[in-house]
């Protein structure tokens, strides 16, 4: 029996989501989170991982002229596995080994035939721990939150 090679048209709104979470994610939780999917297959570089820098801008009180913040480093990495899929990947920072580990999973996630096996052990997990993050820091945040009023005294 013989397995089509050919890759599967990327649904983009899937493929953003892995990409965003691979992005916010450590590269110890993606690994972690990979090893359910071992043995990863072989990938061949095509460009990278390399570093490079950024332009951060920024806007003051969100509506205002935009300025240049400062540079950010990013690291990016695309790969080819062996029956030609690619992936590639962007991660903030200077780690190598996050960026083509990344790679490899949106390749294989556009493979089509691991993409439910990548959604299951790998997305769906880091999804849920940046959630738990978000929420640990609005719960922080709304504790030290104050409200202010006004009482109006009754001797004018």
């Amino acid at each position: 029996m013989s397995v089509d090679a050919t890759p599967v048209p990327p649904d983009a709104a899937g493929l953003k989501t892995l990409m965003d979470v691979l992005a916010a994610s450590p590269r110890a939780e993606i690994a972690a989170c990979a090893e359910a999917l071992e043995p990863l297959p072989d990938a061949a570089p095509v460009r990278g991982p390399e570093v490079g820098l950024v332009m951060v801008r920024g806007r003051i009180g969100g509506d205002g002229a935009p300025f240049n913040l400062g540079e950010a480093a990013v690291t990016r990495a695309t790969v080819r596995l062996a029956d030609g899929t690619v992936g590639h990947a962007y991660a903030l920072g200077q780690d190598r080994a996050k960026a083509r580990l990344s790679a490899i999973l949106a390749a294989l996630w556009s493979q089509g035939t691991r993409r439910a096996d990548v959604e299951r052990a790998v997305c769906a997990p880091l999804a849920a721990a940046r959630a738990a993050e978000v929420s640990q820091v609005r719960r922080e945040a709304a504790a030290t939150k104050v409200d202010f009023f006004t009482m109006v005294r009754g001797d004018d």
